[in-house]
């Protein structure tokens, strides 16, 4: 099964994490290529690409000062399959990818995904989506949702694109 690869970037506006390639990216072998998944749309709403791109052109995106990695590589219907291990394993992983990279905002699309990187345990100092107090790596922290239809925190296209519009306003800020 393809997995999406990394979409590499030297010193990024903006490094996407992901926690891991749902299905249908496993088998297309590109990032947010669900047929639900509107990630590439928000993108473009959020005036961070004057483009919509399609999945196929996740490698486009250094063209517009960005890049795009997984903590996790493996595809899996949700997160929930990924194990302790795997994510303990991809944290260092992200770690290494963001010291050689060296993006300005470490943007990770998933609320979820905060703790886990993070290695966050108990009462989050600043829980939801937006800019976080921590850095990683030396980069600043942001929280956009995730993008799935299966969001239900984050239910309509609307209520996840206030987000990404908040992200270019904190990337644009400093």
């Amino acid at each position: 099964m393809p997995r999406p690869r990394d979409i590499i970037a030297k010193r990024p506006k903006i490094l996407f994490v992901g926690i891991n390639p749902g299905s249908t990216s496993g088998k297309v072998g590109h990032h947010f290529a669900g047929p639900g998944n509107p990630f590439w749309k928000l993108l473009h709403a959020a005036g961070l690409t004057p483009i919509v791109l399609r999945a196929d052109e996740d490698g486009r995106l250094p063209e517009f000062g960005y890049g795009l990695v997984n903590l996790c590589a493996r595809p899996t219907k949700t997160a929930a399959e990924l194990s302790k291990k795997e994510l303990a394993r991809g944290r260092e992983l992200l770690a290494e990818k963001v010291r050689a990279m060296r993006p300005r905002v470490v943007a990770l699309v998933g609320v979820t995904l905060y703790p886990i990187v993070m290695a966050l345990k108990g009462k989050l100092a600043s829980p939801g989506p937006g800019p976080k107090p921590e850095q990683l790596e030396r980069a600043r922290l942001f929280v956009v949702p995730n993008p799935s239809g299966l969001n239900a925190s984050f239910p309509s296209f609307a209520a996840k694109l206030a987000w990404f519009e908040s992200l270019r306003d904190y990337v644009s800020s400093g």
